[in-house]
């Protein structure tokens, strides 16, 4: 799989055909502004998160996040947003949204994570190649910002225009199919699938 950070697009190919033939090809959207850029680098997919949560980075939650919540009480529930304590994990528990909790947010020592769904935005697939930086492939509920002519607007992650048709090309060879993939992606929480061949 290659991103091309530049023309906004994805290309992948099967490790049998040569590098002439692809096998899948989609928009994408990248990284904005110098701070948001999306990172050069080369790293191995290890696995895929069907219906994750979204660990909002600390930057997005004290820049972004944090300031609409304390104007409208009623912006973590429209968001689906919630405050769990520890670095990480799905099985945190969710605390309260008081003001003592959104200072801890701040401080470091809660986080905020948005739960899994059709509104979430990370979509309803993530793909992991660990790495140092936290950038990974992901659907996105926004699908009209694939029509705009420079993608350039994310975060520093890679958001595909074609999740399902991703996930059905790198699980192809474990047996699962478009409507394997769609099940998932449509389950009641988040399935970790770790690829045979990374």
């Amino acid at each position: 799989i290659s991103v091309n950070v530049p023309s906004f697009r994805l290309m992948a190919f099967d490790a049998q055909s040569d590098l002439g033939t692809r096998a899948l090809r989609m928009k994408v959207i990248v990284g904005g502004a110098l701070q948001k850029q999306t990172p050069m680098f080369a790293q191995k997919m290890t696995y895929i998160v069907f219906r994750p949560y979204w660990n909002v980075p600390h930057s997005i939650a004290v820049k972004e996040l944090v300031p609409k919540i304390r104007k409208n009480s009623r912006y973590m529930d429209a968001e689906d947003l919630e405050i769990v304590s520890g670095r990480g994990g799905d099985g945190a528990r969710p605390v309260g949204a008081t003001q003592a909790n959104l200072d801890a947010v701040v401080a470091g020592t809660m986080r905020l994570r948005q739960r899994p769904g059709p509104s979430n935005s990370l979509g309803l697939v993530k793909f992991i190649f660990p790495n140092a930086t936290n950038i990974y492939l992901h659907g996105t509920p926004s699908q009209s910002l694939f029509q705009r002519r420079t993608r350039a607007i994310s975060h520093g992650c890679v958001r595909v225009e074609d999740p399902v048709a991703l996930a059905e090309w790198l699980l192809k060879d474990q047996g699962w199919t478009r409507e394997m993939v769609e099940a998932a992606m449509d389950g009641e929480k988040p399935r970790k699938v770790n690829l045979e061949k990374p």
